[in-house]
């Protein structure tokens, strides 16, 4: 007799899917640290992604998915939208053909990272639109670049309205995703069912937190899905492990 592992009519490939997203920040021509990764190890992590058989997607293509495709698959982003990732990261996502999100906090552009250093340069909107949209997409990391959990109802509105406001003002295609600053965003359930309506209200059907936990595929929390935190100092037997396991205890 035939045994089935399907034993509820699930499609259990589609279930256990999994889909690693990973999280950069500034990179660097020196040695990288916490949130900064140097060029040199940024390299090597995305020749391990190409030489492995990675497939990677822009989120728009991921959220128009209803499973994911055989074999191995994984997702880029960059947050905060620094002039480094242009000049550093673009030719590598170039030249090893992957895709990569850039998640933008739109009051700063032409400014610098005032939330952080205080010196490193953030693009400009005539630099954001000259990136190669088949290489990068855009998605909305807030207006202001400030923590959820500290902002009125009323505030986190006005800063979302701003953000879909502006991306249509300056004709910008945008994800309907947003990379929580910080990471930070309500989790007390009354709370964060206020937070995610003035998001759908306005147009952003899809929220990334940290974690560093692989994600179940399709997603059961749209608002909550998770990366995993790329630090400078990770060696690449270590950026092998996380993509695989998520958490390292």
């Amino acid at each position: 007799m035939r045994k089935s592992n399907n034993f509820t009519g699930i499609n259990l490939k589609t279930v256990m899917a999994k889909l690693p997203i990973l999280m950069y920040h500034h990179i660097t021509t020196e040695k990288g640290k916490g949130l900064t990764i140097s060029v040199e190890n940024l390299e090597k992590q995305f020749k391990h992604l190409a030489e492995n058989g990675y497939k990677t997607f822009h989120l728009k293509e991921v959220f128009e998915m209803k499973e994911l495709p055989k074999g191995k698959n994984i997702v880029i982003t960059f947050d905060d939208g620094y002039v480094s990732q242009k000049d550093l990261a673009l030719p590598l996502l170039k030249k090893y053909k992957l895709k990569a999100t850039f998640f933008v906090p739109l009051d700063f552009l032409g400014k610098t990272d005032s939330w952080n250093t205080s010196s490193l340069e953030i693009m400009t909107l005539e630099q954001l639109k000259s990136l190669d949209s088949k290489i990068v997409e855009l998605g909305f990391h807030s207006f202001y670049h400030e923590k959820y959990t500290e902002l009125s109802n009323a505030e986190i509105e006005a800063d979302t309205r701003r953000c879909v406001e502006f991306v249509f003002e300056n004709k910008l295609n945008f994800s309907a995703a947003l990379a929580y600053p910080y990471g930070k965003f309500p989790k007390e359930k009354a709370e964060l069912e206020i937070f995610k309506r003035i998001l759908q209200q306005n147009g952003i059907h899809f929220g990334l937190r940290i974690g560093n936990r692989i994600n179940s595929f399709p997603f059961k929390k749209p608002f909550e899905i998770e990366r995993i935190d790329v630090k400078g100092e990770f060696s690449l037997l270590k950026f092998r492990q996380k993509i695989r396991f998520g958490k390292l205890f």
